[in-house]
């Protein structure tokens, strides 16, 4: 077997190289990977990794336009104004509730798109909590779009308490208890990335066999990158400390001697992917984000990188949630970067007026 371009031929003869074991599928790594998954979280995944190949089709496919224009889609969820859910959101929220619950493993899901946890299994191990297609309104103008989703572990003290009750607290839990998160990525390929807890790894969907392969083991972040990611249209309403970090770094005057770019999707899970390939920070500075659905499992994945996510101030993983839609400022990225970044103090976007756009 040889590496042709990260693809991998198997000679005529059937002999295989040492090329081989770099290129496994993500159901082999989590097996055979030493990175102590057991088969309970192994079967999870493989319901998870299904469901986000459904969901990679519905975003591609040329009939999901007429669904994206319906405007009668019945849906719960927090969300109001151009966050408000959308019937690709909807249907994506539906594939990962009904895989989630063919697991078996799953004892309560938490999904942005609803506005209560859903109770699953009275035996299920594992708390998934999910925003099931972010970036949903970029998909017109064939943006990039993303699921992110963390896994916990079911809090069996609680297992007395009322299922309603139950399924909150569950849902609720600090992000330094995940036991594993991940998004994935649709774009011009589908990436998976995951973790969990010993490094960050990325697979890309093989269309030709519907497999993830390993293709990104151990990613590490750089230490500092050369690229800020933000809406800086808002600079007029930023606080004078962010305002300051921008301006110095991209003027390359900051604690590193190089002109910062900045580069901007407007869909988070392609900036912070971007971010965590080549370093530097995707943020929002505005309370916009959730802390259960978004901020929790990328700040796990980053950290597990060896880079940090903050809300500017705290770090994500040390807090609390109080309610299952809280929002909050999100900074993501490089550990140096985010050091001088925080030295400013005052990066948090108060004057929120509601964006349109």
């Amino acid at each position: 077997m040889a590496s042709l371009s990260g693809f991998i031929v198997r000679s005529q003869t059937g002999t295989s190289s040492s090329c081989e074991n770099e290129f496994s599928t993500l159901s082999e790594f989590m097996g055979k990977g030493g990175i102590g998954v057991r088969d309970e979280l192994v079967v999870l995944f493989d319901h998870m990794q299904y469901a986000c190949k459904r969901i990679a089709a519905l975003v591609a496919s040329p009939f999901n336009s007429n669904l994206s224009k319906q405007s009668n889609f019945a849906g719960g969820g927090s969300g109001l104004g151009r966050d408000a859910p959308k019937p690709l959101d909807i249907v994506s929220n539906e594939i990962i509730l009904s895989s989630l619950k063919n697991s078996g493993k799953v004892a309560v899901m938490a999904s942005e798109e609803d506005d209560d946890p859903i109770w699953i299994n009275d035996d299920g191990p594992f708390v998934v909590v999910t925003d099931p297609l972010d970036g949903s309104r970029n998909i017109d103008a064939s943006i990039p779009t993303g699921t992110i989703f963390g896994v916990y572990r079911r809090l069996v003290e609680l297992d007395h308490l009322p299922q309603k009750e139950k399924a909150v607290l569950n849902s609720l839990q600090s992000g330094s208890k995940l036991v594993a998160a991940g998004y994935v990525l649709y774009s011009s390929a589908t990436i998976l990335c995951t973790s969990f807890g010993s490094g960050t790894h990325a697979f890309t969907l093989d269309h030709s066999t519907g497999d993830f392969i390993r293709t990104h083991q151990d990613i590490k972040i750089p230490p500092r990158g050369q690229i800020y990611s933000v809406n800086d249209a808002r600079c007029f309403d930023w606080p004078k400390g962010l305002r300051q970090y921008i301006d110095t770094v991209r003027q390359g005057k900051g604690r590193y001697p190089k002109k910062y770019s900045a580069r901007y999707i407007c869909s988070l899970v392609a900036d912070f992917h971007r971010t965590l390939l080549y370093g530097g920070i995707a943020m929002n500075p505005r309370d916009h984000l959730h802390l259960v659905y978004e901020a929790n499992p990328l700040s796990f994945l980053v950290e597990q990188a060896g880079g940090r996510g903050s809300d500017g101030k705290s770090r994500i993983l040390s807090m609390q949630p109080v309610k299952l839609h809280q929002r909050l400022p999100l900074f993501l990225g490089s550990l140096e970067d985010m050091e001088e970044l925080e030295s400013y103090g005052d990066v948090q976007q108060k004057l929120n007026p509601g964006y349109e756009v």
